[in-house]
């Protein structure tokens, strides 16, 4: 069974112009995450797909596959399921470590075990996805949807609730393919630290994440 990491990167961020090689900490999100995932020894490659070609070569600078991506499935108009499945039937390698460059304060521990995790329990489970607890007070249409008003606990008392956050997901190539997802039918939620679980959307996102970043040496 070999597991490569993919990286899926593409020009025209919207919220944060060019996040992936915007200045980050001294380099940029899309460098910082292939050096790291070099170091992690159960995986057996490392591939880079993206519609742009300067990220493509900072890939191939850095000794580690790219696979060039039509336009078509890095726009904003397509199917992120569309996405998935093309980018899965470009991917050399049994299983997929889908990697997102935007959670960059994820311990290269994290993705040490998180593999070892997926290997011991394959035959039970076919996706593992990393997520984070919600311990929030949360309405949907104007009433509480995981408390009662007229029994308010403590928000530590409020039920395990996980959120994805897509920092990994661990899945066969076939999976992915045939479920056009990275998540399956019977995922293990592989939860990670409030820290490791920072996710970059906007300029706010990025400014947080960059000052942790600096701030910690868990990466």
């Amino acid at each position: 069974m070999k597991i490569k990491a993919l990286i899926a990167v593409r020009s025209g961020s919207v919220r944060v112009s060019n996040k992936n090689i915007k200045s980050f900490a001294g380099s940029t999100l899309l460098e910082l995450k292939i050096k790291q995932l070099k170091t992690v020894k159960e995986l057996e490659g490392i591939i880079v797909n993206s519609n742009d070609d300067s990220m493509l070569k900072i890939a191939v600078d850095l000794g580690i596959d790219a696979v060039k991506r039509s336009d078509y499935y890095a726009s904003n108009s397509v199917s992120m399921s569309d996405v998935y499945k093309n980018m899965a039937e470009n991917f050399d390698a049994d299983v997929v470590m889908y990697s997102n460059v935007t959670n960059p304060l994820v311990k290269t521990e994290s993705y040490s075990n998180a593999i070892n995790k997926y290997k011991e329990l394959q035959q039970e489970i076919d996706s593992l996805n990393s997520a984070h607890l919600i311990k929030e007070f949360m309405f949907l249409d104007g009433k509480p949807i995981n408390y009662d008003l007229q029994k308010q606990p403590r928000s530590q008392d409020l039920p395990d609730i996980f959120a994805l956050n897509f920092a990994f997901s661990i899945i066969k190539k076939e999976d992915m393919i045939k479920y056009k997802n990275v998540i399956g039918y019977k995922p293990f939620l592989y939860e990670l630290s409030e820290i490791e679980s920072i996710d970059i959307d906007t300029q706010f996102d990025f400014d947080i994440a960059e000052y942790m970043y600096n701030k910690t040496d868990s990466h």
